[in-house]
């Protein structure tokens, strides 16, 4: 049980507090924890030497805080018990930017600026400025910097590739999909690849094995021993690989 006793001596009204023996261990529990806060842990002390019998002022200087800081520890604790201990949550941060002003961010960089414009792509500062004068939305250049970090855009990087100038790529193309998309009844497919003029490299020592937290090793030096031509085509249906090395002209295989 809790008391609050108000001494008639002294211009400062100091309350004394007293515990049973499962609060005090309950305390000094928490007290001596390393899962708690320090803060938390001090406020636990606080408590604890004010159960013991020990004046305010002794406790102020032993904890390193304000007398009022030891009376305002044990008014909590004894409104709310160790829950008052605790921090009290702070409101979160306000939202300074709208959740659909972030999404538009995002849709805008994943397309072409306007024609217009002449630009070949966006710039942190040139979508900034264009949400403000198009769609009356001001966000700076740094938001929208951080953004791309986050959402891991990069539009000033572009893909690249080139289409084969075989006459008959178009066609050959629909024959290997429609392959893969609607094999005929009884036919075997087959996915062939080869690569020729491949090295035939060999390290100068064997390849040491993968064991438990080590990763496989091998020496950085190797012996050429010319180039092979390799064949390989994939059955599609079992996922046997069936896999060949050709001799080239110098008879390396």
């Amino acid at each position: 049980m809790i008391l609050f006793v108000e001494p008639s001596a002294g211009p400062l009204v100091e309350l004394r507090m007293d515990l049973s023996s499962e609060q005090m261990a309950e305390l000094r529990e928490l007290a001596g924890s390393r899962d708690v806060p320090a803060d938390v842990a001090l406020r636990a002390r606080i408590v604890l030497w004010s159960g013991e019998g020990r004046r305010r002022k002794d406790i102020a200087e032993l904890a390193g805080v304000a007398p009022l800081t030891v009376d305002r520890c044990k008014a909590r604790y004894a409104e709310r018990g160790l829950a008052g201990l605790e921090e009290k949550r702070r409101g979160g941060p306000r939202t300074q930017v709208p959740p659909q002003v972030r999404a538009r961010v995002i849709a805008l960089t994943r397309m072409s600026p306007p024609a217009e414009s002449g630009l070949s792509h966006w710039s942190t500062r040139t979508l900034a400025g264009h949400l403000k004068r198009r769609e009356g939305i001001s966000v700076s250049w740094h938001y929208v910097a951080r953004v791309w970090r986050e959402e891991n855009l990069k539009p000033h990087r572009s893909g690249t590739f080139k289409i084969s100038k075989d006459p008959a790529f178009a066609e050959k193309v629909a024959d290997v999909v429609g392959l893969y998309l609607a094999p005929p009844g009884g036919a075997v497919v087959l996915s062939i690849d080869e690569k020729t003029q491949v090295q035939a490299l060999d390290r100068t020592q064997p390849v040491l094995p993968v064991t438990f937290a080590a990763t496989e090793k091998r020496t950085h030096d190797y012996v050429r021993h010319g180039t092979t031509n390799l064949f390989a085509a994939l059955n599609v249906t079992t996922g046997e690989v069936l896999g060949e090395c050709e001799p080239n002209r110098n008879g390396a295989t």
